[in-house]
């Protein structure tokens, strides 16, 4: 039972691989792949065992083999055409192979050649093995085809002949000593160049290592060569290893085999506009025979050579451009050339136009090429000596002592010389009367103001920029009004933001022109001198022009509900009646807490406004609005906290009134205004804008109270809205129940008129239609009947039109039948008559070229071939017969055998 289990596995596992491989069948291209390389394999093996086992091999022409005597161990060749019989000691070593054939132009390397005599006959040695060069080489051309000889191989298979075209070369090296063809000794590592148009047929002591194109000189152009080793050049020149020339002649150049080419060279066009700055390397002649120090600099103009190419010890720094002054410019030269050539170093020139010139090496143009100072009637230079001397375009002249400086003012025109520099060039400031700019002596110090002229500095004068506080400079610079007043104060800066740097401000900002200011009317503004220690106060409006040691009085001021302190920032103070609006939080008897949100009516009260010392009170207090809303919340609150929420919730405006202003003892009634005297302050009226509790649970009261009202109130309102309604309601219904009924009145009217047209349009209607019908059948019958008889006349025509044609193609088609049957026939007989007339030629031809006597040797080739066959087997008698005619082989035998003398 186990023995059967197994087998059973066994039998599943068996199918299971078979079902494996059925899966996963192997790919016709692998099995030909292995197959042929299986094949590939034994190839060797089995020639090798078929030329052992065969004894006569056929060598055909031009082939040959290798037979090696197991005797004497010595391998000869076999040259077609043979039948070469193998002996039993002999061993076949190849197959038979052809002979080497090198087609014309075409050569090959054979290694290890067999030695010859002067007659080109192979030597052997006294064992009749052939004699080789071993290790050499033998480079072998076009010639008759040859065999190996054993132990020659093929180094260099067939290769066609380089042919080196014109205008190129093969650079070579000889790898062995050897002596050309000219009689000149070649020692091995030199180098040689084989120059085209040619054929180049290869040494075994050469080798090629490279090729070379001519270089192609186009005209402005040269070639800088370097020698790599001791040389003669093309034009039998004597060169040193590292030794560099040119070569400028227009044309093909092929470099040397020791020449490299450095670099090729365009040459420098010079124009009258253009020149070459040149240094030499080193000590040399130029073209021009004049001698050049090493490191000298020079120029190379138009009028040098129109084209510039560098020479080998020249060096072109760069490409100068003409300089040219038209006659209102000028220019100064530091280190001009001089007379002998050389520059003269620290010196200076003055050039002016009109003229061109090109700068020498080493000069230099200071500050470029300058314009002429052409001074109007409102300008001016300033001038300063470097160098002492005479001033000659003051009249009468005047010396100039190193440091001098001096002014020139227009109209004129000046062209300061090389001892002069300019400092500056001055123009006049036109000034409007409310106009300035501020201007400081350099000796003295002394800074003054300039208002309201045209003013042009002085030599010793400059523009002194004054100096403000950034907050001020943001005020003057802002398009909104510069007082102290809530509703610009959302353009107003933070005091604690003052230290922030404002670029827009800077940039815009010019300090040098006199600070001015538009006082608005009805404000004021202090100014404050800090050299004589003055103040003084200016009402609009007005024009403020600061003078150089004025600065403007700023007022900080509180702002925000509640207020905060140091929250504005402003320069002008406003007079007229404004609101200034706070929030305090009180508390009653009864502990409750009020939130109030109040408004003041405020103004400055001042009689003489020329009166500077009561018009400096104004600005006597910093801060009078935080001032003010402190005093008025004391007030207040002590006026609130001895009464209770219920009568400040009645009297709340009174109660406050009485705590601001006060009651007049003598009328004991309130008291209109309160004034400050310190800076003539005078609030007029206080506004209650808002109460509201603090605490949550009074909060809640007064909701409930104040609901309560507003919904009694509500409900008398709606109910007297309610009367009013139902009235209009009424008046309503009334109205439109009487445009009902005269509405009513007038659709009847209009339905009756309806009535009246819709009959008459029906009488109309019948009668018309009547009419109609009876007219468009009679209509209708006539168009029938011409359309009837028109087709009639048209079928008959399409009949005789149809008829016509197909009369006129049958026509047609038997004619193009009979004429293509004509012309088939005769091109068929034409043909007939041409092949046969060809065979015939072609046979006559083929009988002329044979000749009667080739004719009758193919006839009985076979039969003469098969007797020659037998009589060179030695065959007495032979019996040749179709297979197919009965012998009698007894008697045939006989015959053959002759008469033999049997046993008895």
């Amino acid at each position: 039972m186990h023995d059967q289990v197994s087998s059973d596995k066994a039998q599943d596992q068996h199918e299971d691989s078979r079902d494996e491989v059925r899966v996963c069948p192997i790919s016709p291209r692998l099995v030909e792949f292995i197959v042929t390389r299986y094949i590939t394999m034994l190839n060797p093996l089995i020639n090798s065992r078929s030329r052992q086992n065969r004894s006569m091999f056929r060598i055909p022409p031009y082939q040959y083999l290798h037979v090696l005597d197991q005797t004497t161990n010595v391998t000869r060749l076999e040259t077609g055409p043979q039948t070469f019989v193998k002996k039993d000691n002999e061993m076949v070593l190849s197959n038979t192979e052809k002979m080497v054939i090198v087609p014309p132009r075409h050569f090959c390397v054979i290694s290890n050649p067999a030695m010859t005599d002067e007659n080109k006959q192979v030597l052997l040695d006294n064992l009749g093995q052939v004699r080789l060069h071993h290790a050499e080489d033998e480079v072998r051309l076009q010639q008759v085809p040859f065999p190996l000889y054993p132990g020659e191989e093929i180094k260099v298979k067939i290769t066609l002949l380089t042919v080196v075209p014109a205008l190129s070369a093969l650079r070579l090296k000889v790898t062995r000593d050897f002596t050309d063809e000219d009689n000149q000794q070649r020692r091995a590592g030199d180098e040689m160049l084989f120059e085209g148009p040619g054929t180049y047929i290869p040494r075994k002591e050469i080798e090629v290592i490279g090729q070379h194109k001519a270089i192609i000189i186009k005209p402005n152009t040269a070639v800088k060569l370097r020698a790599t080793r001791e040389t003669t050049d093309k034009n039998g020149v004597n060169r040193v290893a590292g030794e560099e020339w040119m070569v400028k002649k227009n044309g093909s150049y092929l470099p040397g085999v020791y020449e490299e080419v450095v670099v090729t060279c365009t040459a420098y066009f010079l124009t009258d506009k253009t020149a070459v700055h040149v240094a030499a390397t080193q000590t040399f002649t130029d073209e021009k025979g004049r001698q050049r120090k090493s490191g000298e600099e020079y120029l190379i103009t138009v009028d040098d050579m129109e084209a510039f190419i560098p020479g080998v010890y020249e060096n072109v720094i760069e490409t100068k451009g003409i300089t040219t002054l038209t006659n209102r410019q000028y220019c100064i030269i530091v280190n001009p050339v001089g007379a002998n050539g050389k520059p003269q170093l620290g010196a200076k020139k003055l050039v002016k136009g009109e003229k061109s010139f090109f700068l020498q090496p080493g000069e230099l143009l200071e500050n470029g090429v300058q314009d002429i100072f052409i001074l109007g009637e409102n300008e001016g230079i300033v001038l300063k000596a470097l160098e002492a001397h005479k001033d000659t375009f003051a009249n009468p002249p005047v010396d100039r002592k190193p440091g001098d400086n001096w002014m020139l003012t227009g109209p004129l025109e000046y062209i300061p010389p090389v001892e002069v520099i300019v400092l500056s060039t001055r123009k006049a400031f036109p000034l409007h009367q409310n106009e300035g700019i501020y201007v400081r002596n350099t000796n003295t110090g002394k800074v003054r103001a300039v208002v309201g002229k045209t003013y042009m500095l002085q030599e010793d004068e400059e523009l002194w920029e004054k100096q403000l506080p950034l907050i001020v400079k943001t005020l003057l610079s802002s398009e909104s009004h510069t007082a102290a007043d809530k509703h610009y104060a959302k353009e107003w800066k933070n005091p604690n933001k003052e230290n922030v740097q404002d670029d827009t401000v800077g940039d815009t900002w010019d300090g040098t022109k006199v600070v001015t200011f538009q006082v608005p009317h009805n404000a004021a503004v202090q100014l404050y001198d800090y050299k004589s220690k003055m103040s003084r106060v200016v009402f609009g409006p007005d024009l403020v022009m600061l003078g150089p040691d004025e600065q403007f009085t700023q007022l900080s001021l509180s702002a925000g509900n509640p207020k905060k302190p140091n929250m504005w920032k402003a320069i002008a103070l406003w007079l007229s009646p404004i609101f200034t609006s706070d929030v305090i939080t009180v508390e009653t008897s009864d502990h409750a807490r009020l939130q109030l949100d109040l408004q003041y009516n405020r103004h400055f009260e001042i009689e003489d406004l020329t009166n500077q010392v009561e018009a400096s009170k104004l600005f006597c207090v910093g801060d009078f609005v935080g001032d003010l809303c402190k005093a008025m919340a004391s007030r207040i609150r002590g006026a609130v906290s001895s009464i209770t929420f219920d009568d400040f919730h009645k009297n709340s405006a009174k109660i406050i009134e009485v705590a601001v202003f006060g009651m007049n003892p003598e009328t004991r009634k309130v008291r209109e205004r309160i004034k400050f005297p310190a800076n003539n302050f005078v609030v007029t009226s206080v506004d209650i804008k808002s109460v509201e509790p603090v605490d949550q649970r009074t909060r809640d009261s007064l909701l409930k109270s104040v609901t309560l009202a507003i919904e009694i109130t509500t409900q008398s309102q709606e109910a007297a809205a309610r009367r009013e309604a139902e009235r209009h309601e009424q008046e309503s219904q009334g109205k439109l129940e009487r445009q009902r009924i005269e509405d009513e009145a007038t659709s009847e009217k209009a339905r009756k008129k309806l009535l009246a047209l819709q009959a008459e349009s029906a009488a109309i209607e019948s009668t018309g239609q009547a009419k109609a019908e009876a007219f468009s059948r009679a209509e209708a019958a006539r168009i029938e009947a011409e359309a009837a008889v028109q087709e009639a006349k048209l079928k008959a025509q399409a009949h005789k039109i149809e008829t016509e044609a197909e009369l006129k193609r049958m026509n047609a088609a038997r004619e193009a039948d009979i004429k293509f049957a004509l012309e088939q026939n005769n091109l068929e007989v034409e043909k007939a008559e041409k092949m046969a007339k060809i065979e015939t030629d072609k046979f006559n031809k083929m009988v002329t070229v044979l000749g009667t006597k080739t004719i009758q040797a193919m006839a009985s080739g076979p039969q003469d071939h098969q007797v020659k066959m037998l009589q060179s087997l030695g065959l007495s008698s032979t019996l040749i017969t179709d297979g197919r005619t009965p012998i009698n082989l007894l008697n045939t035998a006989g015959g053959l055998l002759g008469n033999l003398n049997l046993p008895q």
